[in-house]
């Protein structure tokens, strides 16, 4: 996503300090009288341009059109694209029946060019988060020559159009990445960072060692060190720490006994201090959660007292599981946590496992695997409880309680039966809070999703409301993006 950023240009972009929806590609837009018919207004300033590594040489193509978003929208809901992301686009007129392939016909979608630099969407309901949908990864225009010509290979550096700010020089995959400056983009006297330099470094510890060596300007703060740097004096200067638009959970895979009773569901994530995993493993301020919409988030429940959700209460777990047949742990099946190879992953998982030994006398397992492998074994045969986050695409709660836990509408890694009473009522108040323009309507619509969610059916675990935790070289003018990637076109690289 962060690579998007710099090399393609959306509709529109979040500002980074409000969150309000901005314009990028496109320079204004409306919505028609009943809300399903949005017209985008785009700049005629913007060229696909095509870089050759060996020479440095960035030579303009085009100018990017209203096409180029259909053909974009079109190739993302094509299902011989595959795209993992397509469901998010279910809003648009006939996007779920070409994407599931009830219809081959693309053109049906409700998306078309009205002239060379205006773009209409149809939607399926009224939604007024669609503009911060327009902007995301998989409606952002989209070069039918080079991706005809270049096929599977169209994305890499010398095959590659783009329209951002930067251009594509290296891709040494799972190694590094090297971005230069794009000299024909629209602002570039504004792109003060000539040369972008990304190394794709698995372990925060790594990371952090090379900036401390001065080999990076920008890592994340590991949680081993976390202590060390607050109490140095040079490093702490350098800590930013802020809350993120991202939640991080424990799900269920509800086929899978014992996790296909509610009640052992419950019992597990009333057993969970998520205030001592935050002040004694995380330490980044985090927040613990009590809902999958975080803070920030319209519709959001994270801060409403009436949402009372699951805290930790040892002896309400106790008597779940004894109510769920299982006293003491006594008679479960063998528990599995899996989650993806990360060493800060790692601890928070150990910190759950030692919690239910003590506050529910079972033994879990765990089990890691690789990031790709993981996503995976996830859609396919999710183990018991696995770990899982959600950063916001926009920030409305359908992006969060529809297009996550939909148990048709979604991936459904919780494998929630969309015949079970529960997954009826909740997929009512999701779908009904899409289709309504009421905002206190939706908002006590996403109130009984979350209450179903994560205390009635306790789908999920939700443990900790994410904080950004970044150390910057101080001679490093940035800004910090609470949803999306980085802005680094806007950053400046001090003399040093």
């Amino acid at each position: 996503m962060q690579c998007v950023e710099l090399l393609f240009l959306g509709l529109t972009d979040f500002d980074d300090e409000t969150l309000e929806v901005i314009p990028e590609l496109a320079t204004e837009w409306s919505a028609s009288a009943d809300g399903l018919t949005w017209t985008f207004k785009m700049r005629d300033d913007v060229s696909w341009v095509h870089y050759d590594p060996a020479t440095k040489k960035v030579t303009k193509q085009r100018p990017v059109t209203a096409h180029d978003v259909v053909y974009g929208v079109q190739r993302t809901l094509n299902p011989e694209t595959a795209s993992d992301y397509a469901y998010v686009d279910y809003i648009i007129k006939n996007a779920e029946a070409v994407n599931t392939g009830e219809s081959t016909d693309l053109d049906s979608i409700g998306v078309r060019a009205i002239d060379d630099y205006t773009v209409e969407f149809t939607l399926e309901q009224a939604a007024g988060y669609f503009p911060g949908i327009a902007g995301m990864w998989v409606n952002r225009p989209q070069p039918r020559e080079a991706i005809e010509a270049g096929g599977d290979t169209w994305t890499e550096p010398g095959t590659i159009w783009t329209n951002g700010p930067y251009v594509l020089d290296t891709w040494e995959h799972e190694n590094r990445m090297v971005m230069m400056k794009n000299p024909e983009y629209y602002d570039a006297e504004d792109v003060s960072i000539e040369q972008v330099n990304f190394f794709m470094v698995n372990e925060d510890s790594t990371a952090f060692a090379m900036y401390e060596n001065g080999e990076l300007d920008v890592a994340n703060a590991p949680l081993d060190d976390i202590d060390r740097i607050k109490a140095d004096a040079t490093l702490s200067e350098e800590l930013y720490i802020a809350p993120s638009l991202c939640t991080y959970y424990y799900g269920f895979n509800t086929t899978k006994p014992p996790f296909d009773n509610p009640l052992v569901r419950q019992a597990f994530s009333y057993a969970v201090d998520r205030q001592k995993l935050i002040d004694t493993v995380t330490k980044g301020e985090q927040r613990p959660a009590k809902s999958l919409a975080c803070p920030g988030i319209f519709g959001s429940v994270a801060d409403n007292d009436d949402f009372v959700g699951i805290s930790f209460d040892p002896d309400k777990a106790k008597e779940l599981l004894t109510e769920a047949g299982y006293p003491d742990g006594q008679g479960l099946p063998e528990v599995t946590l899996m989650f993806n190879t990360s060493e800060g992953h790692q601890k928070i998982a150990e910190f759950m496992q030692q919690s239910w030994k003590e506050n529910l006398g079972v033994e879990v397992k765990l089990a890691n695997q690789e990031w790709a492998v993981y996503l995976d074994t996830l859609d396919e045969d999710a183990p018991q409880i696995y770990r899982n986050g959600w950063c916001a695409d926009y920030p409305d709660a359908n992006n969060w309680l529809l297009e996550v836990f939909h148990p048709t509408k979604s991936q459904n890694n919780p494998k929630w039966d969309p015949a079970s009473p529960g997954a009826q009522a909740y997929m009512k108040a999701v779908e009904d809070a899409a289709a309504s323009s009421d905002p206190d309507e939706r908002q006590a619509l996403y109130f009984e999703a979350e209450k179903i969610l994560t205390v009635d059916e306790a789908i999920i675990i939700p443990i900790y409301y994410y904080t950004s935790v970044v150390c910057t070289k101080p001679y490093v003018e940035r800004s910090y993006a609470p949803l999306g990637g980085e802005h680094i076109d806007k950053w400046k690289v001090l003399a040093h």
